[in-house]
C-alpha cells in the first residue's frame, strides 16, 4: 500500500531563525540555493504521494506565491490555520479534516530532505501497514546529527519508541499517522507530542530508524555552519 497524502507544517513562526525569519518563512530559507520547502515537496512526489497539503500562517502569503510560481507537477494545497496558530497537533487536524484518507506523511520542512531517504520511508511505509500500525515516527542516532547540540526526544527498543534516561533517538521530522488517533480532538492549537505522550504511556509509539546524516534548521548557528557544509 502506498500514502496518498502528504501533510507538510509550514505555519511555525520560526523564532530560533530571528532575525531571517521575520521577513521570510522558515520553509522558504534556502541551502545551495534551493529552499527546504522545495527539497520537502521532491522528496514527497519521489514517494509517490498524489496530493499535499502544507499549512501556513506566518507570512502566509510570501509561501502561497511560492507554490505559485514553481507550479510543482502535484496538486498542492494550502490549508490556513487561521486567525490563530494551531501548533503541530491542531494544524495537522485541521489539514486531516479537508481529506477523505485515512494515513498521512507528514513532514517538516526544517530537516534537510534529500533522495538518501526515499528508500528508508518506502520501508517504514512498508512496516506501517505490513504490521498494521496507526503511528510510525522516523528517528535517528543522535551520533549521526549534524548539530552536536540537539539533545535525543526518546530510547528506542524493539521498534518502540520509550522514555528513558539514555534518549539516544531523535525524531526527525517524518511520521505516518492514522487519522483515528485525532478522534477525541477538536482544531485548537495542541501539539502533537500530546498524542505521542498517550501512546508512549500504552507502550504503542513505534519507531524506524534512519541511517543517514541528519541536517537540521535548529537555530542561526546551526543554518550558518550548513551554508558553509
Amino acid at each position: 500500500m502506498k500514502i496518498k497524502t502528504a501533510l507538510i507544517l509550514c505555519a511555525g513562526l520560526g523564532k530560533r531563525l530571528n532575525p531571517l525569519t521575520l521577513k521570510t518563512p522558515k520553509p522558504l530559507l534556502k541551502l545551495k540555493d534551493v529552499t527546504m520547502l522545495e527539497n520537502c515537496i521532491n522528496t514527497a512526489v519521489k514517494l509517490g504521494v498524489k496530493k499535499i497539503f502544507l499549512n501556513t500562517f506566518h507570512l502566509k502569503d510570501q509561501i502561497s506565491n511560492f507554490l505559485k510560481d514553481k507550479k510543482f507537477l502535484i496538486d498542492t494545497k494550502i490549508i490556513e490555520d487561521g486567525k490563530e496558530i494551531l501548533n503541530t497537533g491542531g494544524g495537522i487536524l485541521n489539514m486531516i479534516s479537508n481529506s477523505q484518507d485515512n494515513d498521512y506523511l507528514i513532514f517538516n520542512p526544517d530537516t534537510l530532505w534529500n533522495e538518501n531517504y526515499i528508500h528508508e520511508i518506502d520501508k517504514m511505509q512498508n512496516f506501517y501497514f505490513s504490521k498494521n500500525l496507526n503511528n510510525i515516527l522516523l528517528i535517528v542516532n543522535k551520533d549521526l546529527s549534524f548539530d552536536k547540540s540537539l539533545k535525543g526526544d526518546f530510547g528506542f527498543r524493539n521498534n518502540l519508541l520509550i522514555k528513558d534516561l539514555n534518549k539516544n533517538f531523535i525524531y526527525i521530522g517524518c511520521q505516518i499517522l492514522n487519522k483515528r488517533l485525532f478522534k477525541e480532538y477538536s482544531v485548537k492549537n495542541f501539539s502533537i507530542s500530546e498524542i505521542w505522550n498517550e501512546l508512549l504511556k500504552q507502550n504503542q509509539l513505534n519507531g524506524f530508524e534512519s541511517l543517514n546524516k541528519f541536517y537540521h534548521l535548529t537555530n542561526l548557528k546551526t543554518f550558518k555552519k550548513l551554508k558553509d557544509h
